[in-house]
């Protein structure tokens, strides 16, 4: 397959389809298990019983179509504050997708800042910090379910930072099926919480095999998976799952998406507690800021850029 697009690659295989495990959060005592299963072996998971209401997720998914329909100008006011944080247009290298974002939803200056930018209404800043703070506190929450099924007891996200994308993927008529929104890659994230269009497939995820599988969505809930920082903070312990977006229909695609990124001091290490004699570091301690300058500077997106702190051959091969 090697040289081929995206889109001739779509048109060569079946692409087979996945259902991704469902942890119940109301019942997480007995799902402990299969959350660790999901994050080390495919790398994602759901979440249900997630304490965000019908109508907040469905007020937050009007107000983001509102905004990306928005006049350019207007979107190009959400500049960036670090890069690629900001309003990105669609582009030689992503011409179908655009993207709305607030570099850290944790802070009240952000979200303000942000809706002062886009002559926002008390009601629609309303719609918009309430959303950016439940879905906050449950990517806190997951976060630590995640460190303590490792079995690191003492630590805390609330003050890592948070970067919130608002997507949309211009599908048309004009669209070849099969046609990449984004390509294959794996997030800059330590995890990342995806709110889907339900009315729009073409979300897949990279199976052990290498193969691609197309996970469907499901109402209600939200889809979460671990990304570099996971891998490297874990000492190798996470899978940060590729993934990618294709067009399935002509039809626009919104996605809203929240990523842990780093602490505030941008320092990320593998974790002391899953370092020992069978267990040897794999990652060196870099800062996170150096790595998005070099994810920045490549076109390599799927995790490939951790080879530069990977500390021996079989983490550079793995």
């Amino acid at each position: 397959m090697q040289g081929r697009s995206c889109r001739d690659q779509f048109q060569l295989m079946t692409v087979e389809r996945i259902i991704v495990p469902v942890i119940d959060l109301a019942k997480f005592e007995e799902e402990k298990e299969k959350l660790m299963v999901a994050v080390e072996e495919l790398g994602c998971f759901r979440v249900i019983n997630h304490g965000i209401s019908e109508k907040i997720m469905a007020d937050i998914k009007a107000l983001v179509e509102h905004l990306l329909k928005l006049p350019t100008d207007v979107k190009q006011r959400n500049t960036d504050v670090i890069s690629k944080s900001g309003y990105i247009e669609p582009n030689c290298l992503g011409p179908l997708y655009e993207s709305l974002g607030i570099y850290d939803a944790s802070s009240s200056i952000d979200i303000h800042t942000f809706c002062s930018l886009l002559d926002f209404s008390s009601h629609d800043r309303e719609i918009l910090s309430t959303f950016a703070l439940k879905l906050h506190d449950l990517i806190v929450d997951l976060a630590f379910k995640v460190a303590q099924g490792l079995g690191i007891k003492d630590c805390s996200f609330q003050e890592w930072s948070c970067n919130l994308r608002m997507n949309k993927y211009n599908f048309t008529k004009e669209t070849v099926i099969g046609t990449c929104g984004v390509i294959a890659h794996s997030d800059s994230s330590f995890i990342t919480i995806l709110f889907e269009d339900e009315s729009n497939e073409g979300f897949e995820i990279m199976g052990s095999t290498g193969n691609f599988l197309a996970v469907d969505p499901v109402p209600g809930t939200f889809f979460v998976n671990i990304g570099d920082m996971g891998k490297v903070w874990s000492n190798g312990r996470l899978h940060n799952v590729q993934h990618r977006v294709l067009c399935k229909k002509p039809k626009s695609r919104i996605t809203i998406v929240l990523f842990m990124l780093a602490p505030k001091d941008n320092k990320i290490e593998p974790q002391a507690e899953l370092i020992d004699s069978e267990h040897p570091k794999l990652f060196e301690s870099f800062n996170y800021m150096e790595y998005r300058k070099n994810r920045g500077s490549t076109t390599s997106i799927a995790g490939e850029v951790l080879l530069k702190w990977a500390i021996d051959e079989a983490t550079k091969m793995a």
